[in-house]
């Protein structure tokens, strides 16, 4: 399989050269670019199309935000994560409103930023175990989900599927974990997004985060 084509923005160079210097030492991957400011990463993610780009949110030129909510419309298929000292919750909510895949904290171990962006370049979301809780506020009241009374009921199994898909594990990882074949893991995916109302796997996410589910966890 090719490489997975990483770009890198941060407006540290320190940072840039570590993150680097990690990434390039990861198997199966490869930094393809860098930038130190948002508007300058923008147009070089246009132009290099990578898997995916890492990106501190508090940049100069455009935010990460910023940035990642034009990618999500010129480049849906680079994948974004979001790299950050912030913890508070209107940090959370700029980045969740703008589309990034992954929400990575700069203090946490620098196995957790690789499986966020292995995570997300397989299509799934991943969501540093310290956000959780903040999460489950941002989403609290978000007024994009119907009234409890209008969701449909999930069965047990419909439930796990959903909280390891909020968890970002891939569809492979799930079916693992639960013994089950990647088929099955992808009907109930679907069985879900119809009972709950909502259209894709981002929405998932969110309706964990609302619910509570992923509150306290560490998985």
């Amino acid at each position: 399989m090719a490489d997975l084509r990483i770009f890198i923005a941060d407006d540290h160079a320190i940072v840039r050269e570590g993150l680097r210097a990690l990434v390039d030492a990861q198997p199966g991957m490869r930094v393809v670019g860098e930038a130190g400011d948002g508007r300058a990463a923008y147009h070089a993610i246009v132009e290099l199309r990578p898997d995916v780009a890492v990106m501190d949110i508090s940049m100069p030129g455009w935010t990460a935000s910023e940035a990642t909510s034009r990618l999500r419309r010129d480049c849906p298929n680079v994948r974004v994560v979001s790299l950050t000292v912030h913890e508070d919750e209107s940090y959370l909510r700029g980045l969740l409103e703008a589309g990034a895949a992954g929400y990575v904290l700069k203090r946490s171990a620098t196995a957790d930023l690789v499986h966020a962006i292995r995570t997300v370049a397989a299509g799934g979301t991943y969501i540093d175990p310290n956000l959780a809780a903040r999460l489950v506020n941002v989403y609290i009241d978000a007024p994009s989900f119907p009234p409890p009374a209008t969701r449909g009921e999930l069965t047990a199994r419909e439930a796990d599927v959903v909280r390891l898909i909020a968890l970002g594990h891939s569809n492979k990882e799930i079916a693992a974990r639960l013994e089950i074949s990647v088929k099955t893991v992808e009907s109930h995916k679907a069985r879900a997004l119809e009972r709950l109302g909502l259209r894709s796997r981002a929405d998932l996410v969110q309706h964990a985060l609302h619910e509570g589910w992923l509150q306290g966890t560490r998985e």
